[in-house]
């Protein structure tokens, strides 16, 4: 039996039997861990590897949200308390060169702390560009509202995994920092043109189309596709995200899980490879939403299969940098904005 095309959570600090046979049994790509997973160092090393013991396979993809600021999984007291981008962006704000050493250096930080624990890939960065009236959903985790910014240190987040054998996910994309709901809780829809979505919104992720993983957007884009968001919509997928940005790397829905989506989340993942995602993330760890999402999954295959592949290269490959000096030259940096 291959590898299906999602991932998934788990409900505790460790696994139960039921999560084991269903990992055992359905094989997903990879996993993903929350808070709620989270106690100690130890504890999450020995959860990532009961996950990768389940499936049978030692290199199976573990993601997280490790982003700073509120959006921070391994949190104090055994792990650092690191800033929002929106943070880091008031430093490039005043001196453009150590605004992208400090996203840099955060993102080398988090690489060194991620694989210590068996974790592989972190969502990071976040890409969208902020419209001052947008919810706070995405706020300080955007770098801005300056598209070119955004890219900029975007790019620097990327480099700074990547030098550290963590592999990154571009998100949201095509751009949800124009979003005025919360996609969790309900669908947003963007009313902005095509043009000035170019102009705006799609530039970041259109600059880093060489990134090898990147995650869709909850959002409906009225002027593209009204009837579907961007995970759902094979409009949008062909003809934005793969023609028109041009990225031809590993898509991973946004979690199926959030309500924006319609239907129970078998509808839901149906509906995601439909469009043309790759990968369905699933991440409330819940048995029943995993079951509907596995049945509806297919085998990883084609050129799903080898975008996965590709987005693995490097993983646990890091530079040599010296940990200690990083944290204090990043300490320095930071040392005015927080």
């Amino acid at each position: 039996m291959g590898t299906k095309a999602f991932t998934a959570g788990c409900l505790g600090l460790s696994l139960t039997a039921d999560e084991i046979a269903f990992y055992r049994d359905e094989r997903p790509w990879g996993f993903i861990l929350f808070l709620r997973n989270i106690d100690n160092p130890g504890q999450v090393s020995d959860l990532c590897s009961s996950m990768r013991d389940a499936v049978g396979n030692p290199d199976a993809p573990i993601l997280i949200d490790q982003e700073g600021g509120r959006v921070q999984r391994f949190r104090p007291p055994h792990w650092a308390k690191y800033p929002a981008a929106g943070k880091l962006a008031e430093i490039y704000r005043t001196n453009p060169e150590n605004g992208e050493r400090a996203v840099w250096l955060l993102s080398r930080l988090l690489a060194f702390d991620l694989l210590k624990l068996g974790v592989t890939i972190n969502c990071l960065p976040v890409l969208d560009v902020l419209i001052p009236s947008a919810h706070d959903a995405i706020g300080d985790r955007s770098y801005g509202q300056d598209p070119n910014m955004v890219t900029k240190l975007g790019r620097a987040a990327c480099d700074g995994l990547l030098s550290g054998g963590v592999m990154p996910v571009i998100k949201h994309m095509p751009g949800q920092g124009r979003s005025r709901l919360d996609s969790h809780l309900e669908l947003p829809i963007v009313e902005a043109t095509l043009v000035e979505l170019e102009a705006t919104d799609f530039v970041p992720f259109k600059a880093l189309s060489d990134i090898s993983m990147a995650m869709t957007a909850h959002i409906v884009y009225q002027d593209i596709d009204p009837n579907s968001p961007a995970t759902t919509s094979s409009t949008l997928i062909s003809q934005i995200i793969r023609q028109k940005i041009g990225f031809d790397g590993l898509l991973m829905s946004d979690d199926v899980s959030m309500n924006a989506l319609s239907g129970d989340c078998g509808q839901r993942s149906k509906a995601v490879f439909g469009a043309g995602c790759d990968i369905v993330l699933h991440c409330n760890g819940k048995m029943d939403e995993m079951r509907l999402v596995a049945a509806n999954s297919p085998e990883l295959a084609g050129k799903a299969l080898s975008r996965a592949k590709k987005a693995m290269i490097g993983v646990g490959q890091s530079d040599e940098s010296d940990e200690q000096v990083l944290r204090t030259e990043f300490a320095g940096l930071i040392a005015e904005i927080c």
